[in-house]
């Protein structure tokens, strides 16, 4: 049988990715508007694609080196 339902999210809330990153809220918004942490809006809702998350650690990781 054919699912369309991603068993793993594709897009995280703001919530999840303070819990991910171990960042405050302040500082999940304070990347988005710096465009250092991709994002778009659903109506209200914000939503981080899985993948900008691991670009965003991929970049952290390659300026630590």
């Amino acid at each position: 049988m054919l699912t369309l339902v991603p068993s793993e999210p594709e897009a995280l809330t703001v919530p999840e990715v303070m819990n991910a990153l171990r960042l405050s809220r302040s500082k999940v918004y304070d990347l988005i508007r710096t465009k250092q942490l991709r994002s778009f809006t659903s109506g209200r809702c914000r939503r981080i694609p899985v993948d900008a998350v691991r670009q965003y650690m991929n970049d952290r990781l390659e300026e630590a080196a």
